[in-house]
């Protein structure tokens, strides 16, 4: 690929990003990092494990950047009670067909939301590891392939452990990364009072204002072309170091896998394109450090879960480990 087209390629992902920035911020207060991370996510084909308590936006924001980039949105509530089959979908006997054809689950979309994963039986869970996994569902021992792009957002509140079932290491190391919602600052919070007080949150207005910047033809182009961003040996190092830091931190149990340096690399692409670069440098895979490590680490003491404690970790390691 010539330099023009990288350049001409990396201008339109920093466009589209800035005004997915901009109608997301037209009805929600903050969040930046956050909408940053699902653009990231969805041009790397990275799925995301969202932390947070309720009524932070994470709903809100997961549909308008679904409608901005042209996907088709479905969002499941995690429940005990919810079947794979519910998920999935079933295959049913049609009558005049005289065979049996699938009635699909809300999985088959392109962008879907799972709100409260971990209070999913770990039956359910596993039915959405496998399309995470595998780009495919299977029923009645059919396989059935998902649409292109296939992008997850999970969310749990880790704070809340009755009837909830913990999401095991290896079925949080398949999503891509994770991130932390807290609650907004005091004057986020009172921006938001001010907005609702002058009218400016009327959702049904605001869903029929905005349209899609991007197509899904668009979105799979331009994840391509984030496959193209020049990374050095030299960045390759640093992650590896990252990557090995990690294991041998001595307040660290569970090191990052070799899928957390997978991670780390497509996300400091994106990282790259969004910021309007065709290159990768340092600050990318800074960047992209506490969004690819934070859900695989496992510490000597606590929960795995424990995300004050392990972003304390993560610190340490960026400051330990330079750029060779």
């Amino acid at each position: 690929m010539d330099s023009n087209k990288h350049e001409t390629e990396v201008q339109e992902i920093q466009a589209a990003h800035r005004l997915i920035r901009e109608a997301v911020g037209a009805y929600v207060v903050g969040n930046h990092e956050l909408i940053d991370l699902m653009t990231i996510g969805l041009l790397t084909g990275g799925h995301i494990l969202i932390d947070g308590t309720p009524g932070t936006a994470k709903t809100t924001i997961s549909k308008i950047v679904a409608r901005l980039c042209g996907l088709h949105f479905n969002r499941v509530q995690g429940v005990f009670d919810v079947q794979p089959a519910d998920i999935l979908g079933v295959r049913v006997f049609h009558s005049e067909l005289q065979q049996f054809v699938l009635q699909n689950g809300p999985i088959f979309s392109n962008f879907i939301l799972i709100d409260e994963i971990n209070r999913l039986t770990p039956k359910t869970q596993s039915a959405f590891i496998e399309a995470m996994a595998e780009h495919q569902v299977t029923i009645d021992g059919i396989n059935y392939p998902l649409q292109d792009p296939f992008f997850v957002v999970a969310t749990q509140n880790s704070q809340e452990f009755e009837g909830t079932f913990p999401l095991i290491e290896a079925q949080r190391d398949r999503f891509t990364f994770s991130f932390a919602l807290h609650y907004l600052d005091p004057e986020s919070e009172l921006e938001i009072l001010r907005r609702d007080r002058d009218g400016e949150l009327e959702w049904d207005e605001y869903w029929r204002k905005i349209s899609p910047v991007l197509s899904i033809e668009r979105v799979l182009t331009l994840g391509r072309y984030v496959g193209t961003i020049r990374v050095s040996d030299r960045i390759l190092r640093y992650i590896r170091d990252i990557i090995v830091a990690s294991r041998e931190h001595n307040d660290v149990l569970l090191g990052c896998s070799s899928r957390g340096a997978l991670a780390f690399l497509r996300g400091a692409r994106a990282a790259a394109a969004i910021d309007g670069r065709t290159y990768v440098i340092p600050d990318d895979v800074k960047r992209m450090a506490e969004p690819v490590m934070a859900h695989r680490l496992i510490l000597e003491r606590g929960s795995g879960f424990d995300w004050s404690s392990i972003t304390r970790v993560i610190a340490e390691i960026l400051e330990d480990v330079e750029v060779a």
